[in-house]
């Protein structure tokens, strides 16, 4: 997609002409007017799975402040995740396209399994200039643009030129303190007060871009880097689950369980900035996950994390790899305590932030999303369409190259190495252990032929057979390719 001027709705409105557009009608037929346009937070976790919080069920993490949120807005019951690993599903945020579109199908820059039976496509591994970016439309319309935390969507070496967050529309981005890994950072030592857990540190920059912003509408994307891997909690927080640890329960492990604690803790200090600001009433929360838990390393259990009811996680073909929590706050707007069983996906962002902005959609881009303000006003709504993913690639969590189609109540999924295919009722088996394929030939055909002409009309690409394929080594890494 080549690049094109961006024409806000509001670039000459004044703010009672905003406000008089940017009105809702709501459940009671009354006029509610917002005053101006709403500032825009969305809160990214990086692999926290369906089950991650406590108003999804977790048995161990403790999360009051996204519970408290989830309690103030809308849950979202069916939310999913672009891909089952992360730079794809950042890149559907980034652009509300499918990543099979993008050709940027795997986390940046992948790993290469020269005796795999399938050869990986030339896949994308960048985020390039080409493509219209959320934060440069919201820019474009007068947003303030943040970036905090974790990008993963820059490419290495020559490939670098263009890719950064700055590049991309943001007008500041951090991302960690250069040389730093991991989680617990060393002091700086000029004696200089700094946060030494990096959730607490990024957070600090989220709380002060917001100090910042507060005069003009903003834009806030904070993708934290927990709780991916490395597992290693702060300390007092892995202390204090130690001391309630119950071995029988799902969730069990205290580190990972306080990585979850340290994003509910940030997620409760934005919600207090806003406050502190006078903002609260006028932004718009978003929570989502990036893909599912990670459960399983070349076959055996991590310990990390539990998706149950559903089915693996991580880099798996399953819904434990794409079924992630949801929440959205919209004051003024959503109901408190409403739970929505409607599907939505991570493309879905970037046209509802455009709605929420009040910016009128380019109607020659490519949008692959459909906004959600309709579904957030009226829950019940139901959005008739079909949702797809492709991930041409190994990866050590999960099966081997596969898409799927979620269709209604199915899901079809397709097996690249042999062209197997597995069909679920989700409502009846969310564990999805009944494979329908054989029982429901007909509907097993119709969504297979559904994916296929997805596929096409996307130009997805496909893995292919390698030659030096070893069934001895076929799990071998041999860096990246």
């Amino acid at each position: 997609m080549t690049r094109r001027s961006l024409t806000p709705l509001f670039c000459t409105a004044s703010r009672f002409a905003a406000a008089l557009l940017l009105g809702i009608i709501s459940s009671t037929g009354s006029l509610a007017i917002a005053a101006e346009r709403p500032n825009i937070v969305l809160l990214l976790a990086d692999d926290l799975g369906w089950t991650g919080l406590g108003c999804y069920g977790s048995d161990f993490y403790e999360t009051p402040n996204l519970d408290a949120l989830a309690q103030r807005g809308v849950k979202f019951t069916n939310a999913y995740a672009a891909c089952t690993v992360c730079s794809p599903t950042r890149a559907s945020i980034m652009t509300g396209q499918y990543p099979a579109r993008l050709h940027l199908t795997d986390f940046i820059a992948g790993q290469f399994r020269p005796h795999a039976k399938l050869l990986i496509p030339d896949w994308t591994k960048r985020l390039g200039s080409e493509h219209i970016t959320i934060a440069e439309v919201l820019k474009n319309a007068g947003y303030r643009t943040g970036h905090i935390g974790k990008w993963h969507l820059n490419g290495r070496g020559a490939e670098a030129d263009g890719t950064m967050p700055t590049d991309q529309g943001f007008d500041v981005s951090f991302e960690r303190p250069p040389g730093s890994k991991g989680y617990l950072l060393k002091q700086p030592s000029t004696g200089e007060s700094q946060s030494s857990y990096l959730t607490d540190l990024l957070t600090d920059q989220a709380c002060e871009f917001i100090d910042e912003s507060k005069s003009d509408p903003f834009f806030l994307y904070f993708a934290y880097n927990v709780p991916h891997t490395p597992i290693d909690g702060r300390r007092d927080l892995v202390k204090q689950f130690n001391d309630k640890l119950d071995t029988k329960a799902k969730h069990n492990n205290p580190s990972y369980a306080a990585m979850v604690a340290s994003l509910d803790q940030s997620a409760g200090r934005i919600v207090a900035q806003l406050d502190k600001n006078g903002l609260t009433e006028n932004t718009v929360i978003v929570f989502y996950s990036d893909n599912g838990g990670l459960t399983q390393r070349n076959g055996q259990a991590t310990g990390f994390t539990d998706n149950t009811p559903l089915r693996r996680g991580k880099g798996s073909a399953y819904e434990g790899g794409v079924r992630v929590p949801a929440v959205v706050h919209w004051p003024g707007v959503t109901s408190p305590s409403t739970v929505c069983d409607t599907p939505i996906i991570t493309m879905d962002l970037f046209p509802t932030f455009q709605e929420m902005a009040g910016v009128q959609p380019d109607s020659q881009a490519v949008s692959d999303g459909t906004s959600l303000v309709t579904l957030l006003r009226t829950p019940a709504t139901n959005i008739d369409r079909d949702m797809f993913w492709h991930y041409p690639h190994y990866h050590a969590g999960g099966d081997s190259p596969y898409s799927a189609i979620r269709s209604g109540e199915f899901r079809l999924i397709e097996f690249h190495e042999d062209n197997r295919i597995e069909l679920y009722n989700l409502p009846a088996d969310i564990s999805e252990r009944h494979d329908l394929a054989a029982s429901l030939p007909e509907k097993a055909q119709q969504l297979q032929t559904k994916l296929h002409q997805w596929q096409k009309s996307v130009g997805a690409q496909f893995p292919t057979a390698n030659p030096k394929y070893s069934s001895a080594r076929e799990t071998e890494v041999a860096g990246q390719k």
